[in-house]
């Protein structure tokens, strides 16, 4: 039974209810999670219905599927986070761990410490921000600190610490800490940064007028500074937090198969912190952003805020039901504002994507038709690239680079060692190279390249059209890639009279041009180096007693360089296969050459 009717088969067998879709490929991974209410219509849109380019690679890769049932939509919601989480799958979003703003944090420990925190763990310690900022934490951290000290110093302190004798420590150091006496200090933290901060500030005025009157102005200055910092900093974020104090808001917009999601995380009625992804969407696009969402929270990473707000075209009540939290669709007013600039910023952010991705096309694509163009031949989509090297004659090796809509098709490169020529011959060498590359192509009926490019001029151009037109019989347009005394490529030969086409130097064509030259060069010449390597080291081995062809062979096999060699031990060369006394002839050499 072939994947197709496997598959057609179970189609027919899907249950009209709410559930999961697990989609797999040829080696039964699974490629992408989703969800649905319905999974007979679901499932089946994938495989009967048409596709944009992103959606049918996806389907492209499908062998098989599995499903499962859920009792309900918020359900198949939660179940398909904790599959995504599970199995990773390509095609589904994946989000990146990105850098926070910081929390300050107080642990959950015999003797807390307030910290400054820049993720969110699973510790039961208490999280207050985040803070737009790493230099408002701190500056909030030092008030505390002094205000409301908790432990500051390490536990393994045999005395009272410095920090204690600055008031800035509550003494654990020092003495037993009651649990009690912590709660007092942690509660009056807890009310400022919730915004209570008139207490603070009374405590601080009187501790200035101490100061002031006991002539320590220095001191004065910094509780002066702190009630200063309070007024401007902590006590106008608590009245502009009437407005809004702890939102997150999600808006996006989906375009030619992309959906682009902006989150913007507010406190204070400022945007603290803004978060923005663009993925191929492959499922239902409102599906795909209730996904994004619960993963948002779901990484540990983020704290839920009070309210989240989204566009009205997501399921409010599904999401609410899943996150146990209050979701707001506004209408007016400030938030309707706020929600239409992260929808905007979504457009904004997908548009440009899209335009950079036509420039990238008109790079590659659109450089290899502009290529076909000046040669006046139909397309340039499959381009096989031949260079040459040896050095003096010796240990010739000819490398083939394959380009593919203007970009490097590195799994089809090709290497060739040059059985049939002796010494620098460019004519005999380029006509075995290409005698071998197409003849197989032919035998094997697979795809012949729309052009065939040497790195060289009329000699390779010539040899290579004699054997492909007058041995094989085929009419593939070849051009040579002749280089300036700077060895880079100046122009192209091609046609049958050889004649030069200069190519503008600001044009596409030829800088993709300039691109596969470096690049055949670069394959053809590392492929030598590697080969006069490898036979450096064999004639190496030749010189050490007892080592035979069959024993130089696995020498060879396993060690690619006399550098790996060099590094070999007496247990590497016993785990190849090699007696103990030849062993030791070999490591007596190593240490010769070392």
């Amino acid at each position: 039974m072939t994947y197709k009717e496997l598959i057609d088969q179970k189609l027919s067998l899907l249950p009209s209810l709410p559930g999961c879709y697990l989609m797999k490929n040829e080696h039964n991974e699974i490629i992408y999670v989703g969800k649905a209410k319905n999974l007979k219509n679901r499932v089946k849109s994938y495989f009967k219905q048409a596709h944009d380019g992103k959606t049918q690679l996806l389907v492209n890769d499908i062998r098989d599927f599995e499903t499962i049932v859920t009792r309900t939509n918020k359900e198949s919601l939660l179940l398909e986070i904790n599959l995504i989480q599970k199995y990773q799958p390509h095609y589904n979003i994946k989000l990146k761990a990105g850098s926070m703003y910081p929390y300050l944090k107080i642990t959950n420990e015999k003797d807390p410490q307030l910290i400054i925190a820049h993720q969110i763990e699973k510790d039961n310690a208490l999280y207050f921000g985040p803070y737009p900022n790493v230099g408002a934490a701190q500056e909030t951290l030092q008030l505390l600190q002094k205000s409301y000290p908790l432990r500051r110093c390490s536990k393994q302190e045999k005395r009272a610490c410095f920090y204690y004798h600055l008031d800035q420590c509550i003494g654990c150091c020092d003495h037993e800490i009651s649990q009690e006496e912590y709660q007092i200090a942690i509660q009056k933290i807890q009310r400022f940064l919730n915004g209570d901060v008139s207490h603070i500030k009374q405590e601080l005025t009187k501790k200035m007028t101490v100061a002031a009157t006991m002539l320590e102005f220095e001191k004065a200055a910094d509780y002066r500074n702190q009630i200063h910092y309070i007024e401007t900093t902590v006590e106008k974020q608590a009245i502009l937090s009437k407005d809004y104090s702890n939102h997150d808001l999600f808006g996006y917009f989906i375009k030619n198969g992309l959906l682009s999601i902006q989150v913007f995380l507010l406190r204070q009625s400022s945007i603290i912190k803004r978060e923005a992804t663009i993925f191929h969407c492959y499922g239902n696009p409102e599906d795909e952003v209730l996904s994004f969402i619960l993963q948002f929270y779901s990484d540990g990473q983020h704290l839920l805020p009070k309210e989240i707000l989204v566009p009205d075209t997501l399921d409010t009540v599904l999401l609410e039901e899943a996150m146990n939290v209050k979701i707001s669709t506004p209408k007016i007013g400030k938030k309707k504002h706020m929600l239409d600039l992260a929808i905007k910023n979504s457009e904004l952010a997908v548009n440009e994507r899209i335009r950079l991705d036509e420039l990238k096309d008109q790079k590659t694509i659109g450089a290899a038709q502009e290529l076909a163009n000046y040669l006046n031949i139909p397309k340039a989509h499959i381009i096989e690239s031949f260079d040459h090297s040896n050095t003096q004659g010796t240990n010739p090796v000819s490398g083939m680079v394959v380009y593919i809509n203007g970009q490097p098709a590195k799994k089809m490169y090709r290497k060739f060692k040059i059985k049939t020529v002796i010494g620098s011959h460019e004519f005999a060498t380029t006509q075995e190279v290409i005698r071998r590359r197409y003849s197989r192509l032919l035998k094997e009926k697979a795809t012949l390249p729309d052009l065939i490019l040497m790195d060289g001029g009329p000699i390779q151009v010539s040899a290579a059209k004699e054997v492909l037109e007058d041995e094989l019989g085929l009419s593939i347009p070849i051009a040579g890639m002749v280089k300036n005394d700077k060895h880079k490529t100046a122009s192209l030969i091609f046609g049958e009279n050889l004649d030069v086409i200069d190519l503008p130097l600001d044009s596409a064509a030829f800088r993709l041009i300039q691109r596969i030259q470096e690049e055949v060069h670069r394959y053809a010449i590392t492929f030598h180096r590697q080969l006069r390597s490898k036979k450096s080291l064999s004639s190496h081995l030749d010189a050490i007693v007892g080592v035979g062809p069959k024993t130089k062979r696995k020498i060879l096999m396993h060690f690619k360089t006399t550098q790996e060699l060099k590094q070999a031990t007496y247990e590497d060369f016993k785990e190849i296969g090699i007696n103990k006394t030849v062993c030791q002839h070999l490591i007596n050499w190593l240490n010769q050459q070392n």
